[in-house]
């Protein structure tokens, strides 16, 4: 079984989706520190410094009650439409730089194919 597990470990399969998620986790901090730190103030110079985080409804009596906080939730959205824009706008500048060097690899000459170089040795061959 230990030897099952390690052969599974060692499947590119498996490596390939850890370094994915480690890769994932780095890119979420910056892309968080990015819409925390730099686009949020932005937002909050428009808005001024509006923040919902403190709607609450009390939901009983005293400072122990329980209180729907859709404030907070409201934030949250916020957030996650203003990261889910960020990603989009990196995926997109990142596939328009895969595609011009895609377009830039089928554009570059290429020489003979290999068939034409067989026919070729054939010919001088048959010369010969």
């Amino acid at each position: 079984m230990l030897k099952e597990f390690r052969d599974f470990i060692a499947k590119g399969n498996v490596m390939d989706m850890a370094v994915g998620i480690i890769i994932g986790a780095a890119f979420t901090a910056i892309v968080t520190s990015l819409v925390d730190d730099l686009i949020n103030p932005i937002i909050s110079l428009f808005t001024g410094g509006l923040d919902f985080s403190g709607l609450k409804v009390a939901l009983g009596e005293g400072p122990d009650a329980a209180s729907f906080n859709y404030g907070s939730f409201i934030n949250a959205v916020i957030n996650f439409l203003i990261i889910a824009f960020v990603v989009f706008l990196l995926v997109r500048y990142v596939n328009k730089i895969k595609n011009m060097a895609i377009k830039k690899e089928e554009a570059a000459p290429s020489g003979p194919s290999e068939i034409d170089l067989l026919k070729e040795i054939r010919d001088s061959l048959k010369r010969a």
